[in-house]
């Protein structure tokens, strides 16, 4: 099985949130785990709002996002999949940044691991597998 991650799945991990199990089982189960490239630097940003609200040091951001990096075996790059991104976000009125994950998902047959519940929606909708 293929699973994609996306930025809120992994923060639910790394921070030992309530589906922190259960996505964490996915992970182990799947022999690949992908993502689109955005996902390092959302990664990174979100890591640094918790580190600008003092609810993380720069020394724990720094070590969760190399672990969110890790659980990563290999990136698709935005060029690949920003056209087709780009007419879900139109047909679906909704962010192309989340939708980079759905199609990649999607292109890979692969089961989407999110929190986010507007994106699970969508990805029903559109016949992609999801761990919500």
């Amino acid at each position: 099985m293929t699973a994609v991650l996306d930025v809120c799945g992994a923060m639910e991990i790394i921070l030992q949130k309530g589906k922190a199990e259960k996505f964490a089982a996915v992970l182990q189960e799947a022999s690949l785990v992908i993502a689109p490239d955005l996902y390092i630097p959302e990664l990174t940003n979100t890591l640094w709002k918790y580190n600008t609200a003092k609810v993380l040091t720069e020394t724990d951001c720094i070590q969760y996002i190399q672990d969110g990096i890790n659980y990563i075996d290999k990136f698709i790059t935005s060029a690949e999949l920003w056209q087709e991104a780009f007419a879900e976000a139109i047909h679906c009125k909704h962010p192309v940044y989340d939708m980079l994950f759905m199609i990649t998902a999607r292109r890979n047959r692969g089961v989407l691991i999110t929190c986010d519940s507007v994106l699970a929606s969508l990805c029903k909708k559109n016949n992609v597998q999801v761990c919500f």
